[in-house]
């Protein structure tokens, strides 16, 4: 298969966990396939960039960094939702617009992910007539889920049962998405919504491709905070990263995270206190503030 591009976005506090996520990418790749990430940067330092450089292995890996702010098109902006949520969470909305157009097919990934399976197989997988592949997220499942569904579902003239998708892993079809304009949409869509929007890029998402998605294996985005015997093929740490002293969720997916961590110019990092957690919310808050007022 030609070359798979892959496309994530960091900041510089997260971007640990993106190195983490890449040597388990290049781990369970089948042999001779080469990849390129694409990395929607959110002011990542020069240093950073560095030790992420010499983490990878070349002969698998290439890394293309695209500043935030150059991903979105002109005449767009952001929504500028209430919620602690870093900007770069709608990133994943200008894929189209920048990746090159012969490129039909791309996998987004959250960078709190570790893979354990080979990411050639979802390229391979069929998307039909639907616009994305992702997973059903477990904790809302539709959009009537009364805490962290689609609260305004009827008002959109949406089913109460229609079923909901995480937005951590998202497969693709990047031409069929322009054609139907689907990130204005999913713009228009929050910023009419916002007092009901929870999580604001997965409100949006799953109202504009309500039934246009292909549902994928839950192992493909399994929750570190669900206990599982069977193997997932990719952990996603959706709430308490493994970096933090305060993750209590599945030791053995923790130290699955070290071991492939221990592999990159991190190696022997140690999980920091929550003063940095929070610091990272609060600056996220204002850094929308300041957003707000420059439009």
């Amino acid at each position: 298969m030609d070359k798979l591009h892959i496309v994530v976005a960091s900041d510089n506090h997260y971007i640990i966990l993106l190195a983490a996520l890449i040597k388990s990418i290049e781990a369970n790749i089948r042999a001779g396939q080469t990849i390129e990430i694409h990395i929607i940067e959110d002011n990542v330092s020069n240093s950073s960039k560095a030790k992420l450089k010499t983490s990878i292995n070349s002969q698998i890996t290439s890394l293309s960094w695209h500043p935030m702010e150059s991903v979105i098109p002109k005449g767009m902006n952001l929504p500028l939702d209430k919620s602690s949520y870093p900007l770069n969470i709608y990133m994943r909305l200008f894929i189209p617009y920048f990746i090159p157009k012969e490129i039909e097919k791309v996998l987004y990934l959250d960078v709190d992910m570790i893979v354990q399976e080979d990411v050639t197989t979802l390229f391979e997988q069929e998307l039909g007539d639907k616009i994305i592949a992702a997973v059903l997220d477990p904790r809302i499942i539709t959009f009537d889920n009364s805490w962290g569904g689609i609260f305004n579902y009827e008002a959109l003239g949406l089913s109460g049962k229609t079923r909901y998708f995480n937005t951590g892993l998202i497969l693709m079809h990047t031409k069929k998405w322009r054609e139907q304009d689907i990130t204005v949409k999913i713009i228009d869509c929050i910023n009419n919504n916002k007092k009901f929007v929870n999580y604001p890029d997965q409100y949006g998402l799953n109202v504009v491709l309500a039934n246009q998605w292909l549902e994928l294996s839950p192992l493909w985005n399994h929750f570190s905070t669900i206990d599982t015997t069977e193997k997932p093929y990719l952990i996603h740490f959706v709430e308490r990263k493994p970096i933090y002293q305060s993750y209590n969720y599945n030791l053995e997916f923790k130290k699955t995270f070290f071991f492939f961590l221990n592999q990159t110019a991190w190696k022997n990092f140690k999980p920091i206190g929550e003063s940095s957690r929070y610091i990272k919310k609060i600056k996220n808050i204002l850094n929308k503030l300041k957003k707000k007022f420059s439009y």
